[in-house]
């Protein structure tokens, strides 16, 4: 029976054993830390270790000289609304923010969350990161400008990041996220950027879209300018081909005319009117090529207002070529005109010179055939104006205004004035002189000339002539 019950006493402690050890065999879930205190060895300068800290795993926990406890790893979101915060312009500035942290496995960080964290409560732990938190961002602000904070956000979440997550990791903790909502400022200066920001993109689109728009209308307008020009090129030829084909009519209605030989009058009637056809059409070529090179420069300034210096290189090209059609055009044209303007006028002259020897040729025929006094009756025709012509000559003279400058002293009682007039009235040729230079006689009615030998000129005249060729001496 002893040994029944030594058995029994030996199985019952085993098992107890067993229970013990199994009881304090602790595994750690994934979600936590296991920190095991007390009597857990030593670190290796000598000195005691403080705690051991297990993540995903067990271990065995001794009884009395051994406890332990559990950190959550559950991250914590910390809402940080920074306000006044003064930049390295000295701008203040506000800046609310959410940063998510936990508590960090790393084995020498998970070491200062033993030692500092545990037992505290989830909002202890909020408001210890949360005020090392708040000095951190407030450092970084310090050292950035707002353009840097406001364009480049990366930026300043990377410099928070890393300042936070050092001053983090000293009490165990590790940064998980850190999402900025928004940054704003008393003065409003980031709302000034944001506008600057804002009136430079559409400025941009705006120019974008105007080029678009002038590339467009600029295209429209040369492809306008080139159908213009190749109508006015087509339209030349057309007129030019009308011409040619006019001139031909108009060649075989002379043609006709010489070979009928109808009356000048119907000649004459019909040179007109081909003539003036032909100034017609001569004009309208004229006006439709001018108003094709309105047409083309209306295009040309239509395009030259938002075109680029190459393009407007490209444009006076075409339009110099465009011009210098069109003055061909022109010329071809005030050519035709010239012509049949000069041909008119010679088919006149002829018809002139026509009546006149036609009228000559009745004179002679009136004077009896003999030419010789045909031209003495013209002549006698012409007496009358040629004295009218010699009155004509002298009755405007005033005396009073004629000035002779000589030594004062006349020839035979007679003035220097009355000489000088005297002479002037004898340098006028006597109607019996011209009537014999032109082989006539007066009629004995009218008297007969009479002889007298020619007086030397007066000194007076010779002077007064003098005077007249040389008024300055």
């Amino acid at each position: 029976m002893e040994v029944i019950l030594y058995f029994i006493v030996f199985a019952v402690v085993i098992f107890s054993t067993v229970i013990l050890i199994l009881s304090r065999y602790r595994k750690c879930p994934s979600d936590k830390i296991m920190v095991i205190y007390g009597k857990v060895g030593t670190n290796p300068d000598g000195t005691y270790r403080s705690a051991k800290c297990i993540h995903g795993g067990a271990a065995f926990v001794w009884p009395i000289i051994q406890s332990y406890a559990y950190l959550d790893l559950t991250p914590i979101s910390i809402s940080v609304d920074l306000e006044n915060a003064l930049s390295r312009q000295n701008i203040r500035i506000n800046v609310p923010s959410r940063f998510t942290v936990g508590i960090s496995t790393e084995p020498g960080v998970m070491q200062n969350a033993a030692e500092r964290l545990l037992g505290l409560q989830l909002h202890e732990i909020q408001e210890l990161a949360k005020d090392i938190i708040f000095g951190q961002l407030r450092l970084v602000i310090a050292t950035m400008d707002i353009e840097e904070i406001n364009t480049d956000r990366d930026k300043f979440l990377e410099a928070v990041s890393s300042n936070v997550e050092t001053e983090l990791k000293k009490i165990g903790l590790r940064l998980i996220n850190v999402n900025v909502t928004d940054i704003t400022d008393e003065s409003g200066y980031i709302e000034a950027l944001g506008r600057e920001a804002a009136a430079k993109a559409i400025n941009e689109a705006r120019i974008r879209v105007a080029e678009a728009d002038r590339a467009g209308a600029i295209g429209e307008a040369n492809a306008n300018r080139d159908r213009r020009v190749q109508v006015a090129i087509a339209e030349s030829e057309a007129i030019q081909g009308e011409n040619e084909a006019k001139a031909k009519v108009a060649d075989s209605d002379a043609t006709r005319r010489e070979l009928e030989a109808e009356s000048k009058r119907r000649a004459v009637a019909a040179e007109k009117i081909a003539a003036a056809r032909a100034l017609s059409e001569a004009y309208s070529a004229e006006r439709e090529a001018e108003e094709a090179r309105a047409a083309r420069e209306r295009a040309t300034l239509e395009a030259d207002v938002v075109v680029k210096a190459e393009i407007d290189k490209r444009q006076r090209q075409i339009e110099a070529e465009a011009e210098a059609e069109q003055m061909r055009i022109r010329a071809k044209a005030e050519a035709d005109a010239i012509f049949a303007k000069m041909e008119a006028e010679s088919r006149g002259i002829q018809e002139i010179l026509t009546r006149q020897a036609a009228g000559l040729a009745q004179i002679v025929q009136a004077a009896g055939g003999n030419p010789a006094d045909a031209v003495r009756l013209l002549i006698a025709d012409k007496i009358e104006d040629i004295v009218k012509t010699q009155v004509e000559a002298v009755k405007n003279l005033k005396i009073d205004k004629v000035t002779v400058w000589d030594s004062a002293a006349g020839r035979d009682g007679v003035s220097s004035t009355a000489g000088f007039v005297s002479g002037l009235l004898k340098s006028l040729p006597p109607i019996n002189d011209l009537l014999q230079m032109a082989g006539l006689e007066m009629p004995e009615f009218l008297g007969k000339a009479k002889d007298t030998p020619p007086s030397p000129p007066l000194p007076a005249e010779t002077a007064a002539a003098r005077s007249e060729q040389n008024p300055t001496a």
